[in-house]
């Protein structure tokens, strides 16, 4: 670990989840031991609702007003080169599984900075991680709320009698009792492509151009990047057909309701 090395983090906030900004925080601290900058760029909506993270990890906000599409990865680019200027960085890294970012790479890269990339797991395309001098993918962990503690201080609450069971009367000869079925367990990313793409649910067949754009209207996929990468992760969940050249995909996997 060197402490010498001057490090920017720059995350794109609406891209990823609150926990991977936490995770990308915490590694990037261990590996170099500071941080130098902390921005992370999102419209006002994510800068709301995260605000008390941003807090907590004194990273600060660069709220983006624009509606304008791409506007917040163009903010995250220009602040990134003014800092790469003025501040020198020795290393850069950027939190996004936005393929767009490629160019700012290369163009980090020819300031002399290291570019390091982390994103999100399942939101990734393999396009993305090349151009990085090293990319790493977080896996989106869900929050668990913290269990009740009683007031320092006080004898905790005596508990109420529990109201008396009913008995539970036995199956009938000849009947067993049966176990309800348990929900099948699927990849993140699938269950995400399921969420994006509904009509597969049901075992419908659809365009790969409709299911590319779903994909990246969720942020599940790179603006340039190709859906065949994204569903052949799958071959036994997912059907591409003609086989030659796919057009259409199709879900063979369990229905979900």
């Amino acid at each position: 670990m060197n402490d010498t090395r001057r490090v920017m983090l720059l995350i794109d906030a609406d891209n990823v989840s609150g926990d991977v900004i936490e995770q990308a925080v915490q590694r990037t601290l261990t590996e170099y031991g500071a941080i130098h900058v902390r921005r992370a760029y999102c419209n006002a909506e994510t800068a709301v609702k995260q605000q008390t993270l941003f807090k907590r990890l004194s990273v600060r906000p660069m709220v983006n007003l624009s509606a304008g599409k791409n506007s917040t990865d163009i903010a995250l680019a220009v602040d990134a080169m003014d800092l790469a200027i003025s501040e020198r960085p020795d290393v850069a890294v950027l939190v996004s599984s936005d393929s767009d970012f490629a160019p700012l790479v290369i163009r980090l890269r020819e300031k002399g900075c290291r570019v390091s990339g982390i994103g999100q797991q399942g939101k990734t395309g393999e396009e993305t991680t090349m151009v990085y001098d090293e990319f790493t993918d977080l896996r989106h962990q869900a929050v668990r709320a913290p269990a009740a503690r009683a007031p320092v201080g006080r004898e905790p609450a005596a508990r109420e009698p529990a109201a008396p069971k009913r008995a539970v009367r036995a199956p009938r000869a000849g009947r067993a009792a049966k176990a309800p079925p348990s929900p099948p367990q699927l990849p993140d990313d699938v269950l995400g492509i399921l969420d994006a793409l509904p009509e597969l649910r049901s075992g419908e067949r659809i365009e790969l151009n409709q299911a590319a754009e779903a994909l990246r209207a969720a942020q599940l996929l790179g603006r340039s990047a190709s859906s065949l990468k994204l569903f052949r992760k799958h071959p036994d969940l997912f059907a591409l057909s003609p086989e030659a050249r796919p057009s259409k995909v199709q879900y063979l996997g369990p229905r979900l309701r």
